[in-house]
C-alpha cells in the first residue's frame, strides 16, 4: 500500500463503504455456491435461488444502478450454470418485453405530439384542481380501465398525463419530489388494484380460470368473476388514496398554477392539427389491437406495430424515440422475466412453495390457516419477487390440491398476486413509473408495505364473509 497516496487510499475506502452491499453479495454468492443443494432441489434451482438473493440485496441496497443489476442477472445465470448463453437469451426476450419497449416508445410519441396535455386537461376537468381529488381520480381511472384492458396498457397511457402535470407544476423532471411520487404511484397502484376486476385484467386471472377447469372444478364466467372481485376493488380505491396521500403528502394542496399553465399550453396549440388527429387515430388502432388482436399476435407486437406506424407517418423520428426511451427499464424487465422463468423451469419456485407449505403445517397445525397463508400471504410475497403470472402458474396447482373451497382459494390466489407494491420488479407498472427517474427504490416500501397489509386484511375479510354468499 506504500505506493498509494493517502488520497487514493481514502477514495478506495470510500468506494468500499459505498459498495459494501455489492461486496457482501458477491462473498455470499461464492459461499452459497459451494454449499450442497438442499434435498429435493436441483443444483440449477439452488443456483437460481442464489441469484434471487443477490438481486434482492442489490435492489434494496441500491448499491449499483438497476440496469447493472439486470445485466448481472443475465451474467450470473450463465456463470453459475443455470442455463446456456442461448438459453438465457431466449428467456430474456419475449412478447412482454416487446410490450414494455413498445409502450414506452408510444408514450414518447404521444408526448411529442402534445396529446398528453390534452388528455391531462380532460381528466382535470373531471377531478377539479385539488391535489387529493386528482390523486383519487388517477387511482379510480387507472383501476377501472386496467380491470378491462390490462394494467400495462393503462400505465403506458396515463404516464404522460402525470408527467405533464408535474412539468406544469414547475417541478424538475430529473428529481424525485413528494408530488411526483404521489401522482406516479397513484397510477401504478391503481393499475395493480384494477387488474383483479375481470378475467381480462391480467394474464394470471386467465391462468387460474384455466386451472379451475383443468382440475374439474368448473368454469367461472366473466360476470361471476366480477361479482367476486369488484367489491374488493371498490374498497381498495379510497384506502389506497389515503395511504398514498399520507405517505407522500405534497406541499401543493392545489394545482391551480399547473392547471392554468396546462390550459394556456393547450389553448396556444389551438385546435387539433392533422398530425395530432392521425396520432389519436393510430393510438385508437393500437388500443383496439390490444383488446382484440393481442390473443392472436401478442400485446408486444401490437405495441411495436403502433411505433412502426408513428415512424412511417413521420409523426416522430427515431432519434427522438431512441433518446427519450428508458432502455434501462426494458433491460431490467427482460432480466426479471428471465429469472422468473428460471425459477419455474429449475423447480426452485415449486421447491420454495412446497417447503413453505410443509413448515407451515408444523407451525399452525390447522389446514385452514395453512391454505390461507399459502394462497394469500405466500402468493403476495412471491409476486413481489417474480412476475404475478409466474407466481400463479407455480402456486395455482398447489393451492387447488390443498383441499378447502377451490373456487375461493383460486380467486384469492389470483387477487393476492396483484399486491405488487413492494419492489421495482413486482410488476410492469412499477417498472414503467420507475423509468421516469422520479421514483427511488425505497419509495416503493414507503407506501407499499401499508397498502400491502391493508390489502391482505381486506382480502381475508371479503373472502371469509362475502364470497361464501356467492355459492
Amino acid at each position: 500500500m506504500a505506493f498509494l497516496s493517502n488520497k487514493a487510499i481514502s477514495e478506495i475506502l470510500y468506494w468500499v463503504t459505498r459498495k459494501k452491499w455489492l461486496i457482501i453479495s458477491f462473498i455470499l454468492s461464492i459461499s452459497l455456491f459451494y454449499f450442497p443443494s438442499p434435498e429435493g432441489l436441483s443444483s440449477e434451482g439452488h443456483r437460481t435461488l442464489i441469484i434471487v438473493l443477490i438481486v434482492l440485496i442489490l435492489i434494496i441496497s441500491e448499491s449499483i444502478p438497476l440496469p447493472a443489476v439486470a445485466i448481472l442477472i443475465l451474467i450470473m445465470q450463465v456463470i453459475l450454470g443455470v442455463d446456456t448463453p442461448d438459453g438465457v437469451a431466449s428467456t430474456f426476450m419475449s412478447d412482454a418485453v416487446f410490450f414494455i419497449m413498445g409502450s414506452l416508445m408510444l408514450a414518447v410519441s404521444i408526448v411529442s405530439q402534445g396529446l398528453d396535455k390534452r388528455l391531462a386537461l380532460g381528466i382535470i376537468n373531471i377531478t377539479g384542481n385539488k391535489t387529493w381529488r386528482i390523486v383519487v381520480g388517477f387511482i379510480s381511472i387507472s383501476a377501472f380501465l386496467s380491470s378491462f384492458i390490462g394494467e400495462h396498457t393503462v400505465a403506458a397511457m396515463m404516464l404522460p398525463v402525470a408527467l405533464s402535470l408535474i412539468k406544469n407544476a414547475g417541478l424538475p423532471l430529473d428529481k424525485s419530489t413528494r408530488l411526483s411520487s404521489l401522482l406516479l404511484f397513484s397510477i401504478a397502484y391503481g393499475c395493480a388494484m384494477g387488474s383483479i376486476g375481470t378475467p381480462s385484467g391480467g394474464g394470471r386471472n386467465v391462468i387460474m380460470i384455466g386451472y379451475l377447469s383443468e382440475f374439474g372444478y368448473g368454469n367461472i364466467s366473466y360476470v361471476k368473476w366480477m361479482l367476486y372481485t369488484y367489491p374488493l376493488l371498490l374498497l381498495e380505491i379510497p384506502l389506497a388514496s389515503l395511504v398514498l396521500w399520507f405517505s407522500f403528502t405534497p406541499k401543493q394542496r392545489h394545482l391551480d398554477s399547473a392547471i392554468r399553465k396546462l390550459k394556456v399550453n393547450v389553448a396556444k396549440s389551438g385546435k387539433l392539427d392533422a398530425n395530432q388527429i392521425i396520432s389519436i387515430l393510430l393510438f385508437i388502432m393500437v388500443f383496439l389491437g390490444w383488446i382484440f388482436l393481442s390473443p392472436l399476435i401478442g400485446l408486444g407486437i401490437v405495441a411495436l406495430s403502433g411505433v412502426f406506424l408513428y415512424l412511417v407517418f413521420g409523426l416522430i423520428d427515431w432519434k427522438e424515440i431512441s433518446h427519450n426511451t428508458n432502455w434501462g427499464v426494458i433491460l431490467l424487465f427482460g432480466a426479471a422475466i428471465s429469472l422468473g422463468i428460471q425459477m419455474k423451469e429449475t423447480g426452485a419456485a415449486l421447491w420454495v412453495a412446497e417447503k413453505a407449505l410443509i413448515n407451515l403445517e408444523v407451525v399452525f397445525q390447522d389446514a385452514t390457516i395453512v391454505r390461507w397463508f399459502v394462497s394469500v400471504f405466500l402468493t403476495s410475497i412471491l409476486t413481489n419477487l417474480l412476475s404475478n403470472a409466474a407466481t400463479v402458474a407455480v402456486l395455482g396447482p398447489i393451492v387447488l390440491d390443498m383441499g378447502g373451497n377451490p373456487m375461493i382459494l383460486a380467486i384469492a390466489t389470483s387477487v393476492a398476486s396483484s399486491f405488487a407494491y413492494l419492489t421495482i420488479v413486482a410488476s410492469p407498472t412499477c417498472m414503467i413509473i420507475h423509468s421516469t427517474g422520479l421514483i427511488k427504490s425505497r419509495d416503493y416500501l414507503k407506501a407499499g408495505w401499508k397498502l400491502f397489509f391493508i390489502s391482505i386484511v381486506l382480502l381475508l375479510l371479503v373472502s371469509y364473509f362475502y364470497w361464501p354468499l356467492l355459492r
